[in-house]
């Protein structure tokens, strides 16, 4: 463990708990404690993923988030850290705002009460966070939850949230066939690639718009995403049109800490769009399956999502006529402010 560093001013009150003998905000030298701790959490709260070093160390470099004020350890008295808890203000704040609750306690520490104190913490900062911001925008603290851990769900009810959405996880066994599906006319399929990216970017931004819960991806964010250390370029797939506008996209992820928890090798495909005028032409069944052969040729035995169980696009349909088929649900909860 690192020296304790200075809590800022004006921060909510540390929690008190018998078991945590001091609290403190997290420093780049707790990544590997931070990764350790969520790894003995997975198992218990996201049984089909593998906390990832990247993961954890990338918080440190997001500009829009001040470990300082919006990170918190719990650290026992003999330098066992206990549990953690992040709190992030969205960057995107002029539709809506959100504030993000993450965080957990380590397996061996439940059933104590530390989970309590650590989240009413995390929200006095979250609504901290929401205060800041006064764009007038309807602001609200926002967590998920795998609907297998069940103690999670009741402790964010209990101070005040509600289920607002369910997100139903799918996976793609890439052994079976994949359909041939007719490129639509005045578009072309390309892999993803650094001269598309702003377009995508807008490509996105368009697509998702009327999407629950989306904000917009601001240009920092989306540097993180596909510049990040899990994203693949040539798993993903964008459709240009002959104006050279990106109109559709499938981007996918590899993340191979997570196989050992699924039992297969996988990528993920974090998103696919289509921008508007381009919906109801067949456009994102050629470019999903175009990304499924592009990941099955690359050796892998399984592609993954997430979708929201409700989306007004039909994109749960189209995913299942794909291939998929639904393995668990995350559950979205919200707090209004």
């Amino acid at each position: 463990m690192s020296t304790t560093p200075a809590v800022p001013a004006g921060l909510p009150a540390l929690p008190q708990h018998p078991d945590v003998d001091h609290w403190r905000p997290a420093v780049r030298a707790d990544i590997d404690d931070i990764v350790a701790l969520c790894r003995a959490m997975d198992p218990f709260d996201n049984p089909h993923r593998v906390t990832s070093r990247d993961e954890i160390a990338d918080q440190f470099d997001h500009a829009w988030i001040d470990m300082a004020a919006d990170s918190l350890l719990a650290i026992a008295a003999d330098g066992t850290l206990v549990a953690y808890a992040m709190v992030v203000l969205s960057p995107s704040r002029d539709v809506s705002v959100y504030s993000y609750v993450f965080g957990g306690v380590h397996p061996a520490w439940r059933e104590r009460g530390i989970g309590r104190v650590l989240l009413a913490w995390s929200l006095e900062r979250s609504e901290q966070q929401l205060a800041s911001v006064e764009t007038g925008a309807p602001a609200s603290s926002r967590a998920y939850v795998d609907e297998r851990n069940p103690g999670a769900a009741r402790l964010l009810e209990r101070f005040g949230f509600g289920v607002a959405r369910y997100f139903t996880i799918m996976e793609r066994d890439l052994s079976a066939p994949i359909d041939e599906i007719d490129v639509p006319d005045g578009v072309r399929l390309e892999a993803y690639h650094t001269d598309v990216a702003e377009r995508t970017r807008e490509a996105r931004n368009d697509s998702f718009r009327d999407h629950w819960g989306s904000l917009e991806t601001v240009p920092a964010m989306w540097a993180q995403f596909v510049g990040g250390s899990h994203f693949r370029d040539d798993l993903s797939v964008v459709a240009i049109d002959d104006d050279e506008r990106v109109v559709g996209f499938t981007l996918a992820e590899v993340d191979e800490d997570s196989w050992s928890a699924q039992g297969f090798t996988s990528a993920y495909i974090a998103l696919v769009g289509t921008v508007r005028d381009w919906r109801g032409r067949r456009l994102a069944p050629a470019l999903l399956a175009t990304a499924l052969r592009r990941i099955q040729a690359a050796g892998l035995e399984r592609a993954t999502l997430e979708v929201d169980t409700a989306s007004p696009t039909g994109a749960l349909g189209l995913y299942e006529r794909q291939g998929f088929v639904a393995t668990t649900r995350d559950l979205a909860y919200v707090r209004e402010r």
